[in-house]
């Protein structure tokens, strides 16, 4: 990622599986892994620079599998890079997950990259054999393993959760030397976001409401722990990813969006969103992409001032969407947001 074309724009998917808030229509899980495949070749013929899926291990998804997914739309697309946001690695076996991400990035030719998270339901570690209460040390330990897989032919590793390597060939090489990139995703956390900045490793930082300032500083954090440690800023890029939802006026889009987060949220998260919390995204200020195509502009433009990301990504399919609906999103980014963002936010702007 360079500064040279602009911020890159990106779409993704979480996988949830819901029904519509009002007419309690749901696809089948066929379907609706067919219409993830088919928005990531809308986004691709739409300009966007790259497409993620999400992994859950929970009712109303159907991401369980999400790097089957984009295996899936690395044969289905040419250009676009792809990827996970996030893998869950702290119940999953890194060499893995590096073997699968790997075979993606063969497929696409080089256009795969992970992100890698914490699982962040206690479900996902009954179902795969581990005790919660080890939730930091699971997953510090696995994104140290899976970073040394990314970076060494040979490894030789031993940790506290899994069998030990030695002297293990590392295959199969990526496409090329410089493809599959790895991400820590940092959520909300100041803690992780210091040590992705100590080991080096690039970030995404997640988010979904709350003032885009917090934000900064945690990313701040990140780059100053990568400084502290010896690291080049320049070879580590930052991504950003929350909800997007556009129609022709911001008071229209959060009439239409909020049934799909009310009704949505609660069934994945267990809780409401706080509606208090979303109303206020109507502000500049806020994190929220949530508005009319002008809204979102202000709201991107200021997040790159602040955060000098090389990427934001927008969750576009959330609660049960109608395909429609996701296209109408779609369509007013690609037309009235990207190409101004794009344009503000390059070289020599």
């Amino acid at each position: 990622m360079t500064k040279q074309a602009g911020l890159e724009l990106g779409l993704y998917s979480l996988g949830d599986h819901l029904p519509h808030p009002n007419s309690g229509k749901k696809l089948s899980a066929a379907e609706r892994l067919e219409e993830i495949i088919q928005l990531a070749k809308l986004a691709e013929d739409a300009g966007f620079d790259a497409f993620q899926v999400g992994e859950s291990h929970q009712d109303y998804f159907v991401s369980q599998s999400n790097l089957i997914i984009l295996s899936a739309i690395a044969r289905e697309t040419k250009s676009i890079k792809i990827g996970s946001a996030v893998t869950t690695l702290s119940v999953l076996d890194p060499v893995r997950v590096y073997e699968d991400a790997a075979t993606i990035d063969l497929i696409s030719k080089g256009r795969m990259e992970i992100v890698a998270g914490r699982a962040s339901r206690v479900g996902s570690f009954d179902l795969f054999g581990y005790d919660y209460k080890d939730y930091d040390a699971l997953f510090e330990e696995k994104i140290r393993l899976l970073w040394e897989l990314r970076h060494k032919d040979r490894i030789t590793w031993s940790g506290d959760f899994r069998p030990e390597l030695k002297d293990q060939a590392i295959l199969p090489e990526t496409f090329a030397a410089d493809s599959l990139p790895i991400y820590r995703g940092i959520g909300n956390s100041d803690a992780s976001a210091y040590e992705a900045g100590k080991l080096g490793m690039p970030i995404y930082q997640a988010h979904l409401a709350g003032a885009a300032q917090t934000y900064a500083r945690r990313i701040q954090v990140f780059r100053d722990a990568a400084e502290e440690y010896g690291h080049d800023l320049s070879t580590l890029p930052v991504q950003t990813g929350g909800f997007l939802f556009l129609r022709e006026s911001t008071d229209q889009a959060y009439r239409d969006f909020w049934p799909h987060l009310k009704a949505g949220f609660k069934k994945t998260n267990g809780q409401p969103f706080s509606k208090r919390a979303f109303a206020q995204g109507q502000s500049v200020k806020s994190i929220t992409t949530v508005g009319e195509p002008q809204l979102i502009i202000d709201k991107l433009l200021m997040q790159y001032e602040l955060f000098g990301q090389q990427r934001f990504n927008g969750e576009i399919d959330f609660g049960g969407q109608s395909m429609d609906s996701i296209k109408q999103t779609l369509d007013l980014f690609a037309e009235q947001v990207l190409p101004v963002v794009k344009k503000y936010t390059q070289k020599g702007a």
